[in-house]
């Protein structure tokens, strides 16, 4: 074919691409957001309105709220070194590479080959005709060869958005995946925050028993001298050593508690357990302070209700691309190059072929697979649907089960303050007492014990609260600070 011809064989296939594209359409549903029955505020707390998920706000470094700078340092190498935390990155990672494969399906693809052929039919020499071109056999026997050099293009038309609900599906996932990441990287940070702080109030209750047996053994020691001097009875030692030891027992059992948090925090920032340790410190961390008005946008950084969400809109776009299954798909293909029997005077033109054309194909009858694809697609949508719904139910549940949490355990460390402090002052004067003779050691005993008890159970409950606090925060998506709300834009929808 000449130049000529092939120019107008060609010219009315600009005209027809363009023609296919402008009426090109997108099946299936357009997505929209389920509808939630959710309160206008929480029964636990005032300030509180309804908005929509935007878990690209999750980033605060909340743990700072505690003012500890070696829970810092240890969080930063969870960050790092979290072998959990890989698995999320490389689980996303994979997600964003099928979106640069799902975009691809946009584009014409183009191959090339080029290859030698040998082939045996009979003997003796022959001539045969390939694309209307002779290749001759070589040598005897009937052996045959052939030279070929080629490029071939197709493209495949979306007429009917496949491609594009496709690209949707995979980008929704991505950004799900994404947001899965976040929801790992915050619990994990919320248990390393949470092992670090009971073993801090571990580390004040060590303090608390040794103190304690030192001063059991200082009463111990006043009971025997007093037995010497003939003041009182030998129960009064027995009952004095009881006391200690019991005490001392208590101390040993705190450290087999404390190296337990102690290897957890390891395998947490991805050390080997023999390789860390966690020294002793005075100070206890700071009690972040709850602020009695929460915005609604805090509960909109919770990733597992963004990755929820975004579950649902890949599934409503998977019910488009099901769709598309019906209607004809149209493709585009075009293949050139040159092929001969010799290696000599290959690449000329005598030896050049080409090819260029349309295709449509469709499925004509295929049993009701297709109708079958689609309700899948419509089913696992309900799915997510639901999943969602509970999701976000589930997350007004847990901010409002803390927020009680937080608020009674507050009134109730005032009262155990008070008790604590009723219960030392009768320490106080048991002891001298005791000392003046007026009373046995078996009441200083049973105050001394309520005096210890007391100290532990205040050292619990503010351990209840450090605990409390972190799962608040966990809730509300990372810390309750709003300056980032009002500072960063929204995430766009193709955003990677």
């Amino acid at each position: 074919m000449s130049a000529l011809s092939l120019k107008n064989t060609l010219r009315p296939l600009p005209a027809l691409i363009m023609a296919l594209s402008l009426s090109a359409c997108t099946l299936g549903p357009d997505y929209q957001r389920p509808e939630l029955q959710t309160p206008v505020a929480f029964k636990q707390a005032e300030g509180w309105k309804l908005a929509a998920p935007s878990d690209h706000f999750l980033g605060d470094a909340w743990w700072q709220l505690y003012d500890d700078a070696e829970l810092n340092a240890l969080v930063e190498k969870l960050n790092l070194s979290n072998q959990d935390l890989a698995v999320a990155e490389a689980q996303y990672r994979q997600a964003r590479a099928l979106v640069r494969g799902a975009r691809a399906g946009f584009f014409p693809s183009l191959t090339g080959n080029a290859g030698k052929t040998r082939s045996g039919r009979g003997t003796g020499s022959s001539t045969t005709t390939v694309d209307g071109y002779a290749v001759s056999s070589s040598g005897g026997g009937g052996i045959s060869q052939s030279y070929d050099l080629n490029l071939a293009a197709s493209w495949e038309l979306d007429l009917w958005g496949r491609l594009r609900r496709g690209l949707e599906s995979s980008r929704a996932s991505m950004q799900a995946s994404s947001a899965d990441l976040a929801a790992v990287r915050l619990s994990l940070q919320s248990e390393l925050v949470q092992n670090y702080l009971q073993l801090r109030v571990l580390d004040a209750q060590q303090r608390l028993l040794d103190a304690t047996v030192q001063a059991y053994a200082r009463s111990l020691r006043i009971s025997e001298n007093q037995y010497r001097a003939g003041i009182v009875g030998r129960a009064d030692i027995a009952q004095a050593r009881t006391q200690l030891k019991s005490t001392e027992a208590q101390a040993i059992d705190l450290r087999y508690q404390r190296a337990q948090l102690e290897h957890a925090i390891a395998v947490l920032i991805g050390v080997p357990p023999a390789d860390f340790a966690l020294a002793e410190v005075d100070a206890l961390p700071q009690l972040p302070e709850v602020p009695s008005l929460l915005p609604s946008q805090l509960l909109e950084r919770r990733p597992d209700v963004a990755a929820a969400e975004r579950d649902v809109i890949a599934a409503n776009a998977e019910i488009g691309v099901a769709k598309t299954a019906w209607f004809p798909n149209l493709s585009l293909s075009a293949a050139g190059g040159y092929r001969s029997g010799t290696l000599d005077n290959w690449i000329e033109t005598p030896n050049r072929f080409w090819s260029i054309g349309p295709e449509f194909a469709m499925t004509l009858f295929d049993g009701g697979l297709i109708r079958s694809q689609i309700e899948q697609a419509e089913a696992s949508y309900d799915q997510t649907v639901a999943s969602y719904r509970q999701t976000v139910l589930n997350s007004f549940r847990e901010v409002e089960d803390n927020l009680v949490q937080l608020r009674v355990m507050a009134e109730e460390a005032v009262v155990q303050q008070e008790a604590l402090e009723a219960a030392q002052e009768s320490l106080r004067l048991i002891e001298n007492q005791y000392r003046a003779g007026t009373v046995d050691f078996l009441s200083v005993a049973t105050v001394q014990t309520t005096a210890l008890n007391n100290e532990r159970t205040n050292l619990t409950l503010l351990g209840s609260r450090l605990t409390s606090s972190v799962q608040l925060i966990t809730a509300l998506g990372g810390g309750w600070h709003s300056d980032r709300l009002e500072e960063e834009p929204p995430m766009a929808a193709g955003r990677e």
